[in-house]
């Protein structure tokens, strides 16, 4: 599984940096950042040891659906179902549609490299 860089700039910063993509004044390089947070706090929040291991049993697993992640992590399928949610936002999980009402959900990474300027 690949290692995903992380960023932490503030939101002006991040928005200033999308808009110069966006213009073709700033071309990202391979090992930039790919998500962004606007603080180390928030960063904790998605990133903390609970929401890691979380993506290891993912990873491990490959649980068909957000029950079968749940009865395997022994939590509820609502907090369950936020926590993806949160993460899918941020692209460090993909809910692959399985039928009209189930997804799977799949880690995008397990391991992070986090970038921060001082």
């Amino acid at each position: 599984m690949k290692i995903i860089t992380v960023g932490i700039l503030p939101q002006a910063q991040i928005r200033a940096r999308i808009l110069s993509i966006a213009k073709g004044k700033l071309k990202p390089k391979p090992g930039d950042p790919k998500i962004w947070f606007t603080s180390m706090r928030s960063l904790a929040e998605v990133l903390s040891d609970e929401n890691r291991a979380l993506l290891k049993v993912i990873s491990e697993s490959k649980p068909d659906s957000i029950a079968e992640l749940a009865q395997a992590t022994g939590r509820k399928p609502g907090n369950l179902s936020r926590t993806l949610k949160t993460m899918s936002n941020y692209g460090l999980v993909e809910m692959q549609p399985v039928n009209q009402r189930q997804v799977r959900p799949v880690a995008m990474a397990t391991e992070f490299r986090i970038l921060t300027a001082a």
